[in-house]
This record gives structure tokens, sequence and C-alpha cells, in this order.
């Protein structure tokens, strides 16, 4: 995706606003085409433990193997998220609708921020949107009030298309794009594969944050189905899953995730010039630089992007 970025006389750089036309006596800008790539990453201890404090010059980011210059660094991240909230509404979430609709709205209310955006989506059989974008929590929560349950669980298709919404998000330049994914169950409808919904996850330079409501089938071990797979779309996409073994415990993940996304770094660099032979997958490394960090330290971010 190209942004257009503005910069005034070597000062500020501004990316992906529109100019208006200039007047006399405005400063001149000059126009560039560029390409932004912004890393979402977190930094935790031995433990499990985030942590917080640290200085860009502490992170190295490289594409395709080749070091880059960091051009953007946030620190325990006040910038600005785009969510897409889905929730499973297949026959075995019913039992515990009153948690689950309770507990998405105390996450709308704990996350939602002026510079932030939500969208709910319901998924079974189908998948539904039953709140776009919003900023207003009020919105959400009459959104989340009746929920239509049933007989299949469309999986795939619900990240596939969450992925998708997240690029019609606000397009600030630094912008995080989350899903959060709710449900207890495996994909049982034949739409979206696996590969599908993660390439469309990795186009929207999303991170995906599971709340498994309970140990789900693993498909003989394989990262295509069950567990195994939610686990997989995770840790390729810089976000992370959790266990909830008690439908009760569904808001104390949720305020896990609240937690994790507050606690972030935003590392951000311009893409090299593209080379001839198309458009394809290119991974992202980030390291510390500091071979005591590193040793201390774990990251966790989104390992690819498509260009």
């Amino acid at each position: 995706m190209k942004l257009a970025a503005a910069v005034s006389l070597g000062a500020m750089l501004m990316l992906g606003a529109q100019e208006p036309a200039q007047r006399p006596g405005d400063v001149p800008v000059l126009r560039v085409n560029t390409r932004l790539v912004n890393v979402a990453v977190n930094v935790v201890d031995q433990h499990g433990a985030l942590i917080g404090g640290l200085e860009q010059d502490q992170f190295r980011v490289l594409e395709d193997g080749q070091p880059q210059k960091i051009a953007i660094f946030e620190r325990e991240s006040g910038t600005p998220l785009s969510m897409v909230l889905a929730l499973d509404t297949s026959e075995s979430m019913s039992r515990d609708d009153k948690l689950a609709r309770d507990a998405a709205k105390r996450f709308a209310k704990t996350m939602l921020r002026p510079q932030d955006e939500m969208a709910v989506e319901e998924f079974s059989d189908t998948v539904s949107e039953i709140v776009p974008f919003t900023n207003d929590v009020k919105r959400v929560e009459r959104g989340l009030g009746s929920l239509d349950y049933g007989p299949s669980t469309a999986l795939y298709d619900a990240v596939y298309l969450s992925a998708q919404r997240l690029e019609d998000a606000k397009r600030d330049a630094t912008r995080r794009r989350v899903i959060v994914l709710v449900t207890d169950g495996g994909d049982t409808v034949k739409g979206s594969t696996y590969a599908q919904a993660m390439e469309q996850v990795q186009r929207a330079g999303a991170m995906v944050y599971c709340l498994i409501i309970v140990p789900i089938y693993a498909d003989a071990g394989r990262n295509v189905g069950g567990e195994h797979a939610l686990i997989q779309m995770t840790e390729d996409s810089g976000g992370r899953y959790y266990y909830v073994n008690d439908p009760k415990d569904l808001q104390r993940a949720l305020d896990k995730v609240s937690d994790d996304l507050r606690s972030q770094y935003v590392v951000g660099y311009y893409a090299p010039q593209g080379k001839p032979g198309g458009e394809r997958l290119r991974s992202i490394k980030v390291e510390m630089t500091q071979r005591e960090m590193a040793a201390m330290y774990s990251l966790r971010y989104r390992t690819g992007y498509y260009r």
C-alpha cells in the first residue's frame, strides 16, 4: 500500500494525509511516494512479563535478511488501533452467551480511545458484521445486545473477512490492525482455507489474538486444523493465544489482550525498492542489538508482509 508523504523542507514527515492547495506564504512541501512498513513488537522476559522502557537503538529490523533503517519508533504504544472483534456464535457457544457479551462490552470500553476504532463480527455458518468500525462504545454495546447462533463454525471465513475489513480501516501511517478471535471450535465450513485466511492477514498487516474457550480438536497435530492452526496463526502474525478453560475466565483473557496491545513498541521502516519478479511475501525479523538483552528477552511480531 502506497502512502502519500510530505516533507516540510527537511522538517516533520507527514504520512497518509492529502495536502490542500498551497496558499501564498505557506511553507513549500515536497511530495514523495513511499512504503512505510510498521511492525508492532512485544518484548517479554523469561517469565512472560512484558518489558517496557526500551529505546530505538536497542532494536534492529531486517527485511529478507537485509538490515533496514528504523524511521519510526513508538514506545509502550499509544499509536492508534483498528480492531475487529470476531465472536464465534456456533450453537455450542450459546450456553455462555451472556458471559461473552458482557466480556466483549468491557473489552470495548477498556480499549477504545479517541484515536481507535472497533468493528464486531459474529460467525457460525456465515459471517456477519454486527457493528461497523466505530469509536462509540454505546454503539458497540447495542450491537452486542443480541447475537444470532447457528449450527456451524466458519472460522477461516471469519479470519479472512476480518482481515479484509481491516484493509478498509483508517489509513494513518502508524495505525495497528488487530483481529481478536473468540472461539471454541475448529473450522467446520467449506469456505476459506487456512492458507487463504493467513495470506489475507499478512496482506492487511494484522495481528491475530485467539481466545480458545476450550481445547479444541487438533487434526493429527498438523498446523492446518484445530487449535494448532490458531496457534500458528497468532505466532506468524505477532499476536498471542490464550486458553480459556472456564468461560468465566474470558474477561480475564481479554484483559490480557488489552495489556499486550498497550505494551507494544512500533518499529517502522521504509521498504526497499521493489525488485523484478512481482509481488511476494517478504520476511521481517526484529532483533535486540545487545547480546545480553537478546539472551534475556523474547520478541513477538509479525513475520512477513506482501509486496
